[in-house]
């Protein structure tokens, strides 16, 4: 869509946590960053787990299917010496979608230029950002589904005709200039792949959704870490932090660093099964990778809500904490394990969670039965 020239403003290349006025949703406040195990991003961090990421395709563990196709479309891009086609990364936070945009840039030898949905508050932003690009840059937006409206839809002829229209002047004397872009490739990540708009969605044509990662997988990427970081652990000490990371290389990475901390106090800095399962107590990461908030969000929704179902705006409210916090860190992973269950009526707790909370299974109360207690009992 053409825009005036005039009040363009510029936006840096890192993505910060800024917050747009005109993002979808209002201003999406931050998730916890007290929880050890939360999902969310730190930005103290970012030195050292840069220094963690993988640089190339081969050094990236996990998510198989993602990295065969990848493999394919860079390998076959590379071979015409055209770009790739526009990249869009979606899945819970901490699954390494900073870290393949990362990669895919330095598999094609571009540069990448970074940014956030937020922090293009005006599609003036978006100009000075485009107007920059080299050939074959890539540009990486996180958080894409909280993108300014207006900027968005000035995106769509720059992903698709690597063009962009502006008006210089005002009143009768205003004139319509295209200004060609170079060709590059755009990645979106995106936490709410939902929030995204059709005509946005449809521009790319590479679409890959991340799944939880499995704990063989995290063992390899702790294991590597700790070479990295030069900390001594044995392999049963890696499995061990690694089946209790929710499935999160951020997450594992996290812990790592804590059970890290407590075997050069409380040990002889080696990282055994023992050290890695005493130091997570003491976190409260229990067995399967769930803390004390998690097991709290747990015992509302079954102690207090007797089960479910129950409105995720009532148990914001109850826990005192941000809704969008709850869906997009602790329900992924406790709906991936099937202790709850998103239903038209609200949250419900399912059996599993339970038998891990020790509770007696009750059905009554939903009026279902079995493991699908919102389902309505056959008449």
């Amino acid at each position: 869509m053409p825009i005036r020239s005039s009040g363009f403003s510029t936006t840096g290349e890192g993505g910060g946590d800024g917050s747009g006025g005109g993002s979808r949703g209002g201003d999406r406040p931050p998730v916890d960053r007290n929880r050890l195990i939360g999902g969310g991003y730190n930005g103290s961090e970012d030195s050292d787990e840069y220094s963690l990421r993988p640089k190339r395709l081969a050094e990236y563990i996990g998510q198989p299917k993602i990295k065969e196709n990848l493999g394919i479309a860079l390998t076959a891009a590379k071979m015409r010496e055209e770009c790739l086609d526009h990249i869009l990364l979606h899945g819970p936070p901490g699954l390494g979608k900073t870290s393949l945009a990362n990669v895919i840039a330095n598999e094609m030898g571009a540069g990448l230029k970074t940014t956030s949905g937020p922090a293009i508050e005006r599609p003036g932003d978006l100009v000075a950002i485009l107007s920059n690009l080299e050939p074959g840059s890539v540009l990486f937006i996180d958080e894409i589904h909280r993108l300014n409206r207006l900027a968005e839809e000035f995106l769509y002829p720059a992903m698709e005709d690597f063009k962009m229209d502006m008006v210089i002047g005002q009143g009768p004397s205003a004139r319509t200039v295209q200004l060609p872009l170079p060709r590059f490739t755009l990645i979106g990540a995106t936490t709410r792949p939902g929030l995204l708009t059709n005509p946005l969605r449809d521009r790319f044509g590479i679409i890959q959704p991340f799944e939880f990662y499995t704990a063989e997988d995290l063992q390899k990427i702790i294991t590597r870490s700790a070479q990295i970081m030069d900390v001594p652990i044995e392999p049963a000490g890696a499995y061990e932090i690694g089946r209790r990371s929710r499935g999160t290389p951020r997450i594992a990475n996290r812990l790592l660093k804590r059970v890290r901390d407590f075997a050069q106090v409380r040990a002889d800095g080696h990282i055994t099964e023992e050290v890695a399962d005493a130091a997570l107590k003491m976190q409260g990461v229990d067995e399967i990778g769930l803390d004390e908030f998690d097991r709290r969000f747990l015992r509302l929704l079954i102690e207090k809500f007797e089960g479910g179902p129950v409105g995720l705006e009532t148990l914001a409210a109850t826990l005192q904490e941000e809704r969008d916090t709850l869906e997009d860190v602790v329900e992924p992973f406790l709906m991936s394990l099937g202790f709850i269950n998103r239903t038209p009526r609200g949250r419900v707790a399912t059996r599993g969670a339970y038998e891990h909370l020790g509770i007696a299974y009750r059905t009554a109360n939903t009026g279902g039965s079995g493991d699908n207690p919102y389902q309505p009992p056959l008449l």
